[in-house]
């Protein structure tokens, strides 16, 4: 068991939560527990958690909501919690990215025998290239994060796949037909001009003065990476 493991739990019945801390606490685990998506979503902005136990009803957002957002940004296993049992949330959510999905009233054997499984098959993936660096920007490809200096800058799924295309072909001129293939893959239909869009809104998302100089023009041909 790995018992440096970070677990965020995001439950708004804070005797459930309370609960599973105090249990995953004596197995060893680190834990954080938020009863709000809004507060849960900055906490993994900021935090490299190795699990997230997910409630799917929330006060403010939506639990499927939040692990749509998530896995724009992140590979991080979730856990989805509900007491909706109904076959067409537990496939809606499992599509979204859900690694797995536990109903409740629960019992206790079987939600830290699936949370030991989660994380077991974290260990197991193989170490790959984690972090590339543009100019002052860092991209942490096992988070699916990127910083700008020492701030946190969300991207969608779409957005972060660009970067790292172009990060990873750094000062190499990439086509417009190029990028749409590598990224959007060879079988899209449609206009080339989807990625003046997606170069756009990374642009304003890291700032629109630095991400003209970190990912530059080439008219008539495309972009390249500048580090």
């Amino acid at each position: 068991m790995n018992d440096k493991a970070q677990i965020l739990i995001v439950e708004n019945e804070k005797k459930v939560a309370g609960y599973i801390q105090t249990e995953l606490e004596h197995l060893g685990y680190d834990c954080n527990m938020e009863y709000e998506g809004i507060a849960a979503l900055d906490r993994i902005v900021q935090n490299d958690y190795n699990l997230i136990i997910l409630n799917v009803i929330l006060p403010d957002i939506d639990g499927v909501a939040i692990c749509k957002r998530i896995r724009e940004i992140s590979n991080v296993p979730i856990m989805m919690l509900s007491k909706k049992d109904d076959v067409d949330t537990k496939v809606g959510c499992l599509d979204l990215g859900a690694d797995d999905y536990i109903t409740k009233p629960f019992n206790s054997k079987e939600l830290f025998a699936r949370i030991r499984v989660l994380l077991r098959e974290r260990d197991a993936q193989p170490a790959t290239e984690t972090v590339l660096y543009l100019q002052d920007i860092t991209v942490y490809l096992n988070r699916h994060e990127v910083v700008v200096e020492s701030t946190p800058i969300l991207l969608t799924k779409k957005e972060f796949e660009l970067l790292v295309y172009l990060v990873r072909n750094k000062d190499v001129v990439m086509t417009r037909e190029r990028i749409v293939a590598e990224v959007w893959g060879y079988d899209y239909v449609g206009d080339t001009n989807i990625v003046d869009v997606y170069i756009r809104y990374i642009r304003e998302k890291i700032g629109k003065e630095r991400g003209r100089r970190c990912i530059r023009t080439v008219r008539g041909v495309g972009y390249v990476a500048k580090g």
